[in-house]
């Protein structure tokens, strides 16, 4: 049944059809959770109403659910091993869907089910966690660094021969797709294919989400676990380069699906929430120039104002994890199988944690104590390569730009999770000359 379209259309009936009719009945009735997930990003503002959560208090009963934007509840379950994390087939669903589910999976790349590493735990997690590691020691991240600088470098001299520049398009989405490409050993040709593939299961991290765009996500994904699966076998049948993904795929420490899964997963993680990094800071940046006048006085704020974009409108906005036993959280008994809901983009704007946490300001002295990345076991294992990619690529733009101005309202993307732009037309300027790293 999983294979077809009707399986196709069956399994997305029980994982967002059936979701999606009853957010949009809660939301009727002024659910803000529900109003949250059900606008799907579209124009609406989340944090006013993440802030009508946080005034019902710490942790908070929603139907289906446990929801919070407490930062110190949040930090505590993403850390506290009795809390694993959410895969869609153990969702606390009504049986004869937790059911369907379980019998139409399609079996393709997805890297928000099993076998992807975000979302399965110990011990297979710590197998491929440990594996993928290889790609983010210090070393590789050295390496990384002046690559970033290079590929910078080359979109910025692009970008300057661009008539009518999307930021998006020509900018912030090129950059990460060009270092992940690195990363997994894939040629450059790949790249519009990658792109393709991170936007349109982009999607699948939100729940209840529409047919047609459900049924896009799960086709982009066939085709990027046929070329990660190509790919996969190239390595094996000839002689590896010398990156670890490359090493990884050749030694044979894991099958063809996981393979394919955790390196879908690096696609998808890997650029489309740094793109909406840098998109966000060229925003907040745009709408605030006083923050942008004190870079320019003092460059040695850039890495600081990365993480106060972090903070400040999270690139992912939220996550979910479930209770392996009864624990009891903040005076609440939380019951084996509840799903506790972790708001971060709210928990980024916890009054207790931030002072004047609706403020942005690049200076913040503990803006780095961000949940943008997550935390404990599953906290982000590229967040060391976000923050270059996001440090390099905001300053070279507005140094390089500094008469940069955008055309037009940039568009949204219209999803709940990941939270930044499709859109982004500007004008240029003058350009001057910096000096980036060779």
């Amino acid at each position: 049944m999983g294979s077809g379209l009707t399986g196709l259309w069956a399994r997305w009936l029980a994982m967002h059809g059936v979701p999606r009719a009853f957010m949009k009945m809660r939301a009727l009735r002024g659910d803000p959770l529900a109003r949250l997930i059900a606008s799907h990003g579209r124009g609406c503002d989340p944090y006013p109403l993440m802030e009508e959560i946080r005034a019902r208090g710490p942790l908070v009963r929603a139907p289906f659910t446990w929801v919070s934007v407490d930062h110190t509840l949040c930090r505590e379950v993403l850390r506290d091993k009795r809390f694993g994390v959410t895969a869609p087939a153990a969702m606390d669903l009504p049986r004869p869907l937790q059911a369907l589910i379980a019998r139409t999976d399609p079996g393709v790349a997805n890297p928000v089910e099993p076998p992807a590493m975000v979302i399965v735990d110990p011990p297979d997690h710590t197998r491929y966690r440990q594996l993928v590691a290889r790609s983010f020691t210090p070393r590789a991240i050295d390496r990384l660094d002046t690559r970033v600088a290079e590929v910078t470098r080359e979109l910025i001299e692009n970008l300057a021969c661009t008539t009518h520049p999307d930021l998006i398009a020509d900018f912030a989405s090129r950059l990460p797709v060009a270092i992940i490409a690195e990363i997994l050993d894939l040629p450059a040709d790949t790249h519009p294919r990658m792109l393709d593939w991170g936007h349109s299961g982009a999607p699948l991290l939100d729940v209840g989400i529409g047919w047609k765009t459900y049924r896009h996500a799960i086709a982009s994904l066939r085709d990027a676990d046929h070329d990660l699966r190509e790919r996969f076998h190239e390595l094996r049948a000839g002689t590896p380069s010398d990156t670890p993904f490359s090493r990884l795929a050749a030694d044979g420490a894991l099958t063809d699906h996981e393979f394919t899964a955790n390196a879908a997963l690096l696609v998808g993680a890997g650029f489309e929430t740094t793109v909406n990094l840098i998109g966000n800071g060229v925003v907040l940046l745009l709408q605030h120039p006083e923050q942008l006048a004190r870079l320019r006085d003092d460059p040695q704020l850039w890495p600081n104002a990365v993480e106060e974009i972090l903070r400040f409108d999270s690139p992912v906005q939220m996550t979910a994890r479930t209770a392996h036993c009864d624990v009891e959280i903040n005076g609440q008994r939380i019951a084996a199988g509840d799903m506790v809901a972790l708001l971060l983009g709210g928990a980024n704007r916890d009054p207790r944690v931030f002072a004047d946490p609706c403020s942005f300001d690049v200076t913040r002295t503990n803006a780095r104590d961000h949940l943008a990345f997550a935390s404990g076991i599953h906290a982000c294992i590229g967040a060391a390569l976000a923050r270059i990619e996001g440090t390099t690529a905001l300053r070279a733009l507005f140094e390089s730009f500094p008469d940069l101005r955008l055309t037009a309202p940039p568009d949204r993307r219209g999803l709940a999770n990941l939270r930044g732009f499709t859109r982004m037309p500007a004008q240029l300027g003058s350009r001057q000359t910096v000096g980036l790293p060779a």
